[in-house]
């Protein structure tokens, strides 16, 4: 059996043209129907280093007996010349997520993932504090099982004060070894022991978004070493840009 955690997760690749540009994460989500692949917003466009990807590509199991089986699907990320990908911002920031709905009928019939849902969403403060056990599901500097196309994860720990905002803005720390390419990783922290059904076939709460390494300046490159904490975007902006 193949945990189905390892199944909600998908390596994006980045193009312009015919002309491949960067390797990252992305995950699924389901809401009423609908289905939809969330990643980094600086994932499909980010104006400071001069990334303007045009189509994003990531690989759909087509058997779960055989999960070397799968095939490629693309998106196109502009339509009309406006972009299809929803994104968000607060009064403090932009938010680094972005949201693109997938036409659930261009999906191959025999399409094999598993999705996070607004249900995993859910928890208590009670369950989430500083210190707790969490995993980075992902594909750093695009590494993963490639005859499975399966990624990989990370163990990390929650590094601030969950639900208060790192410094006013919309995201929390956490402490793990992270590369180029899990930008757009679901952080997820296990269900309870007997979680409640809407969860029970895939038991874990979705807590954030990882984004990107977060380092201090300044800082002497010769003699400290990078802090290894990482900006992960609170999941639940998701109820918002999928929202009709």
């Amino acid at each position: 059996m193949i945990e189905p955690l390892l199944l909600t997760a998908m390596c994006v690749r980045t193009s312009a043209g015919n002309r491949p540009l960067t390797n990252a994460s992305g995950f699924f989500f389901e809401r009423e129907e609908r289905v939809y692949l969330v990643t980094s917003r600086h994932v499909v466009v980010d104006e400071a280093s001069k990334h303007f990807p045009d189509r994003l590509e990531f690989e759909v199991h087509l058997d779960a007996a055989n999960l070397a089986k799968s095939t490629a699907f693309s998106i196109l990320l502009y339509q009309g010349g406006k972009s299809v990908w929803r994104q968000g911002r607060d009064a403090a920031s932009e938010i680094d997520v972005a949201v693109i709905e997938i036409d659930r009928a261009a999906l191959p019939a025999s399409a094999v993932y598993h999705a996070f849902t607004p249900e995993h969403l859910k928890y208590s403060f009670d369950e989430v504090e500083v210190g707790n056990s969490l995993l980075i599901v992902g594909f750093p500097l695009g590494f993963h099982d490639q005859l499975h196309h399966l990624p990989v994860v990370r163990q990390a720990v929650i590094a601030s004060s969950f639900g208060l905002r790192f410094d006013g803005l919309g995201y929390f720390l956490t402490d793990a070894r992270t590369h180029r390419g899990t930008s757009g990783a679901p952080v997820v922290m296990r269900a309870p022991a007997a979680p409640e059904a809407s969860v029970t076939a895939l038991p874990w709460r979705l807590l954030g978004v990882h984004s990107s390494r977060l380092d201090v300046g300044p800082r002497d490159v010769w003699v400290d070493e990078t802090l290894g904490l990482n900006c992960a975007w609170y999941a639940d902006i998701l109820m918002t840009l999928t929202k009709e």
